[in-house]
């Protein structure tokens, strides 16, 4: 069936004829060579555009700029081409036995999850010089070639290359010797995909992927798990993550071109984006740990592990997206909770956050809807995205002109490891207010310092001082008593930058009332 067009001169939107077109509401199809008997409305149909809405298998709904030129009844025609589809943007889980975390229902019921599933639409990107090539995950590669101008759109690798894989998980050029490698990809010869094989391109051509005695283009494969869930590039260099182990590739030159090395078994990777290089170094979530690989595969001591995983959407686990804030010597995850679950009334979405910085060794949690991140390099500032915005992040004081609460929250700290009570009178809080807006007064530089006091490990904090801090504080007074203490300091002020030393706090021994 051809393309037919039902419009009316009285409104925008059109009713697009296409049977089994196999688009998506927000899709896009850029229509040409339209032929509508009225050149006027030829010329406002001869255009892209987003769908509005899906009618059916064989219709679905545009909307013109303005009222349509003439009135149609199911005629007319086009030439249509359909971008890639925008998949969906939450994980549809899976049905019956093994669906869903294991010991999540009752012994013996039924899962309560959905059949078969449905899986995000992710994508991997790198740079091959000035060109870009890019894979959607677990289908096809694309190839932009920057000399065509930014309004050449990129084309599928095999419109370029006729022995290009056809299906690949990820995609990665290696720094040093310039190979495309595919990862998760059909072998030659084949339609089906191994998502424990790698393809690795003719070294310095993208294009030519069949080995010859001449070439440096061949495959190899990872006889450890069941498929490769990500890769990562470090500097020397690329890190394979399959559901159960760690393994290293490695340039080697002629025959072999690359060589594949285990690290480690017995481990697991959270998801597509949950892992990073920082250097020579890769941080990553697994299922309940976090990992990074310095030269071996080590498990990182974390503190707030349970805060993490005790309240992490397993279901959603394919969203965690791992940054680096190298100005702070930061890795991060932005996941989502099951507090934020759709289940609970909420998004589904990316909406909490944990940072490891690897300077200090030492972990802080919070609250953050992002959903991607990339670190300064190209531009001045970290950038981030949620939903629908994109965010400079670590650029001035504030919230984007006005003012929010920064602050930080110790655990309760135990004082002769909680044996007796003690009295506590006063602290020197250490802050400074260095970059802060220069049109604040050095009184309106502040932040709070909260001492807060609790008695027992199970009991809440029972008292609670609380002193307003400038860059001229010298002392506070304090009046507490209690076997552990918590700190924490905060600043509400718009336009001030504050850095944290080390408060010191005058105690003595004491006893309980």
């Amino acid at each position: 069936m051809a393309i037919t067009f039902t419009t009316s001169t009285s409104a925008t939107q059109v009713t697009v004829n296409d049977s089994g077109h196999g688009a998506l509401a927000n899709d896009f199809v850029t229509f040409s060579s339209a032929n509508t008997g009225n050149s006027s409305l030829n010329t406002q149909i001869n255009n892209e555009f987003s769908i509005t809405s899906i009618t059916n298998a064989n219709s679905y709904i545009i909307t013109l700029s303005e009222n349509a030129a003439a009135t149609l009844s199911s005629a007319g025609s086009a030439d249509a081409e359909y971008q890639v589809t925008i998949g969906i943007n939450t994980v549809v889980p899976g049905d019956g036995y093994g669906a869903g975390t294991w010991g999540a229902d009752g012994w013996g019921s039924a899962s309560g999850e959905t059949a078969g599933g449905g899986t995000l639409r992710l994508w991997s990107q790198d740079n091959f010089g000035e060109d870009l090539i890019f894979n959607q995950r677990d289908s096809f590669i694309y190839y932009w070639d920057k000399s065509l101008g930014l309004s050449t759109r990129a084309k599928n690798l095999l419109e370029l290359s006729d022995d290009a894989p056809k299906k690949s998980r990820k995609v990665i050029v290696s720094e040093r010797d310039r190979h495309v490698l595919c990862f998760g990809a059909n072998p030659i010869g084949s339609d089906v995909q191994d998502r424990m094989l790698v393809r690795f391109s003719h070294q310095e051509n993208p294009f030519l992927w069949t080995p010859t005695a001449t070439n440096t283009a061949g495959d190899l494969r990872i006889g450890s798990g069941s498929e490769i869930i990500t890769a990562v590039k470090t500097r020397r260099e690329t890190i394979i993550l399959t559901d159960t182990s760690v393994h290293s590739m490695q340039f080697i030159g002629p025959p072999f071109t690359f060589g594949i090395n285990q690290l480690a078994s017995s481990i697991t990777v959270k998801g597509f984006n949950s892992a990073v290089a920082v250097g020579d170094s890769v941080f990553w979530m697994g299922y309940d740990r976090f990992y990074v690989y310095d030269g071996r595969v080590q498990v990182i001591p974390c503190s707030v592990r349970d805060h993490v995983f005790q309240d992490f959407n397993e279901t959603q686990s394919d969203k965690v997206y791992a940054g680096v804030n190298s100005a702070f010597g930061e890795v991060f995850w932005f996941y989502p909770s099951q507090t934020n679950s759709v289940s609970n009334g909420g998004t589904g979405e990316n909406d909490k956050y944990v940072i490891y910085n690897y300077d200090q060794k030492i972990w802080y949690v919070g609250s953050l809807a992002r959903s991607s991140w990339i670190d300064r390099g190209v531009y001045q500032y970290p950038m981030a995205t949620d939903s629908n915005l994109v965010y400079n992040h670590e650029k001035g004081n504030d919230n984007d002109g006005t003012a929010f609460t920064s602050f930080i929250e110790s655990s309760p700290i135990d004082v002769q490891d909680g044996d007796q009570f003690v009295f506590l009178r006063r602290m020197i809080p250490d802050v400074s207010f260095d970059n802060s807006d220069s049109g604040l007064s050095n009184d309106n530089k502040q932040a709070v310092f909260s001492l807060k006091a609790q008695r027992s490990p199970g009991g809440g904090f029972v008292k609670t001082s609380t002193n307003t801090v400038t860059a001229s504080t010298e002392l506070n007074h304090l009046r507490l008593r209690g076997r552990s203490f918590g700190l924490r300091v905060e600043s509400t002020t718009q336009g001030v930058n504050w850095r944290l030393g080390t408060p010191r706090v005058d105690l003595r021994a004491d006893g309980d009332r």
